[in-house]
């Protein structure tokens, strides 16, 4: 009887954690093994970004709705921005989606590692979920914001056709880029608080080197390729020629340069995260 309840003991795997020296390597397999704390997190963010709110969800098209109305009224109808010969509201719709999802997730990301410091110095779990479930739980928004889009679509008679599937990879970038540069802020704002402030800053900055309220084409020819090289004008360009078929005016080797950037702002940011990652329990 005792040989057979040993039997049915189960095996538990001992981890034994010890500090790095120098660059660690990313360990990406403990994502898949902790995926059901990451699937927890993002839905806690969720729900705490609602919770006992006036409006509730409400807030996920409210906010870039007005922008859009601001922006249709003064670029629009009083400064005469040019949209691509299409109307302005839809045209400025369909930039601020994609950016209201990186910045809404670069601001999460960079303060996740603050915002949960009593579970960090208590409990071990591989910190990068904090970030990536940051960015996750921001989809919900952009998913809301995307239902308004098509509606907007269909109102101006914009035809839905299958190039609404190059989304998937431009919303893909968008998330990247604002993880890549969220888990530099996030590893650097444990250690100087005030990155926060710089935070908010670089947002404001980079949305004014995007092409959120101008086109592209206002741009002169020898300088376009040089503005790709700013992963959010390639997000917006490339959105905007999935669903309302505005060309994109920089070849393809500019938009894989965009992408390019975006990816080895990520490879960099996972790294020095990694590096400063064993730091964190102390200082936080």
């Amino acid at each position: 009887m005792a040989t057979k309840e040993l039997g049915l003991q189960k095996q538990y795997n001992t981890v034994v954690i010890k500090p790095r020296k120098g660059w660690v390597p990313l360990n990406l397999i403990d994502l898949w093994n902790y995926r059901e704390l990451a699937y927890f997190l993002t839905w806690r963010n969720i729900k705490v970004r609602y919770k006992q709110s006036v409006l509730g969800i409400l807030w996920a098209v409210i906010k870039p709705f007005l922008t859009m109305v601001v922006f249709a009224v003064i670029f629009g109808n009083l400064l005469k921005v040019p949209s691509d010969g299409v109307p302005y509201p839809i045209f400025s719709y369909a930039a601020t989606l994609p950016w209201e999802l990186f910045a809404a997730s670069l601001t999460a990301v960079g303060g996740s590692m603050v915002a949960s410091g009593n579970m960090i110095s208590k409990i071990y779990f591989p910190r990068i979920i904090l970030p990536i479930s940051s960015v996750l739980s921001n989809l919900v928004d952009f998913a809301i914001g995307f239902v308004i889009l098509i509606g907007m679509m269909i109102f101006y008679k914009i035809p839905l056709t299958l190039n609404v599937l190059w989304t998937i990879p431009f919303i893909l970038l968008a998330m990247i880029t604002a993880l890549g540069v969220g888990l530099w802020l996030a590893a650097l704002m444990v250690r100087y608080r005030d990155i926060s402030y710089i935070t908010g800053f670089l947002t404001t900055l980079w949305f004014y080197a995007s092409p959120v309220i101008i086109s592209t084409t206002t741009i002169p020819d020898r300088w376009r390729l040089l503005y790709s090289l700013n992963p959010m004008a390639g997000v917006i360009m490339g959105f905007r020629y999935s669903l309302l078929g505005i060309a994109i005016p920089i070849p393809l080797y500019g938009m894989l340069l965009s992408a390019g950037i975006a990816v080895v702002i990520l490879i960099s940011g996972l790294y020095y995260f990694r590096r400063m990652e064993k730091d964190f329990a102390d200082m936080i």
